[in-house]
């Protein structure tokens, strides 16, 4: 019997793909196997010795103490792409709503008293002031191209606009879901010189901060839009402010309010709703459940921030799921303390990233405990799991 514990409300469909028969699923649990998290802040948690897996319901993982669980010996695990309809939705609601001015006219509506023929006339006087213009033909420039920026990158061409990608760690798999005239940008300044909006879906982490500067803005064209649905820290707020005031920029749309922010007129803040939808949060918790429960019975890594992507086919029996730091020779110092328990190998796969090592070695006989013993204490050797046993 697994035991996971959740720290925020966690999708019933996600839920629901952990069977009661093998796991017990609560939020208050002693000794938990794994740990279900969305946007609870895990870095002052005391975290049980006895977790072997976090997942994330969403891409970030800013509120996971990472660093902290890879040396344990902990997989990390996320939901890249479940929320990427959601966010790419509200990107381009962002680029309508900056563009056509629709939440200072909406205030602007909102405000109107009298009698309808006195509204009527102060809506003729008063529109001109909210004239916008419209997205054909001008230029998005997309900044990170994983799920959502490829979801983006598309949507915008289908609506006539010309797209500028730039992500110099792309996938294959991501470049060929792009459509096939989406220019490449040669760098982040390339792109922001000729783009009339900017959006942003990076990792907020010591490259990406401030990423956007003064400096940077100034590279932009006169009346520019900027859009920030990633994280809070990759703009510079103080910049965006003053190159608005300066009339440089002409909208900034984020999902970050503050009080700076929030009351600037042409500021568009939003509490936080880039995966704020239903399917967004089923699809989230689906797969972190998934990707978890794959670890934790057979060991296979899927969507880990910090773990090397490994899968192997069970063949039957035991199966020991060994996470090491990857350093020399640590396969044969564990094969040879099984060899010389007398035990053969029927298959076994090795996978690494960076210093981590992940190991999955299918048996052909039962690993007696003296001998899981002696694998766990190899110096670099950071969890050993007999899983079948």
């Amino acid at each position: 019997m697994f035991k996971i514990q959740t720290l925020n409300n966690i999708s019933v469909v996600g839920l629901e793909r952990l069977p009661r028969d093998f796991y017990e699923v609560a939020s208050e649990i002693s000794h938990p196997d794994a740990i279900l998290v969305r946007s609870a802040k895990m870095h002052d948690m005391e975290i049980p010795e006895t977790v072997k897996a976090i997942g994330r319901a969403g891409a970030g993982t800013n509120n996971v103490p990472v660093a902290d669980m890879t040396a344990r010996g902990v997989a990390v695990f996320n939901a890249p792409g479940a929320n990427a309809n959601a966010v790419k939705e509200l990107v381009l609601a962002g680029m309508l709503m900056s563009a056509r001015n629709i939440p200072q006219a909406w205030h602007f509506a909102r405000g109107l008293s009298g009698e309808d023929a006195a509204i009527n006339e102060a809506v003729e006087s008063g529109k001109k002031r909210f004239a916008g213009f419209e997205l054909p033909g001008r230029t998005l420039g997309v900044i990170g191209l994983g799920a959502i920026g490829v979801r983006v990158a598309n949507a915008a061409r289908a609506l006539g606009m010309q797209v500028i990608g730039y992500d110099p760690s792309i996938t294959v798999s991501r470049a060929w879901q792009l459509e096939r005239d989406v220019q490449a940008a040669l760098s982040i300044d390339d792109l922001l010189s000729r783009s009339d909006f900017v959006t942003f879906h990076v990792p907020l982490n010591e490259h990406t901060r401030h990423m956007i500067n003064a400096e940077r803005i100034q590279l932009m064209p006169k009346g520019a839009v900027l859009l920030n649905f990633s994280r809070s820290g990759i703009l510079d707020d103080d910049a965006v402010v003053t190159a608005l005031d300066q009339g440089h920029l002409y909208a900034y749309c984020c999902d970050f309010p503050s009080n700076l922010l929030k009351d600037h007129p042409r500021v568009i803040t939003l509490p936080h709703l880039g995966a704020s939808t239903k399917e967004a949060e089923d699809n989230c918790a689906i797969m972190v459940a998934d990707q978890v429960r794959d670890y934790l019975e057979n060991g296979n890594v899927t969507n880990s921030v910090n773990f090397p992507e490994i899968s192997l086919p069970r063949t039957g029996g035991q199966r020991l799921a060994i996470v090491n730091s990857n350093v020399p020779n640590m396969v044969g110092q564990i094969s040879t303390d099984l060899a010389d328990a007398g035990i053969n190998i029927v298959d076994m796969l090795n996978r690494s990233r960076a210093d981590v090592a992940v190991t999955l070695i299918d048996l052909e006989q039962p690993c007696p405990a003296d001998t899981v013993a002696r694998i766990r204490a190899i110096h670099g050797v950071l969890s050993v799991r007999c899983l079948g046993c």
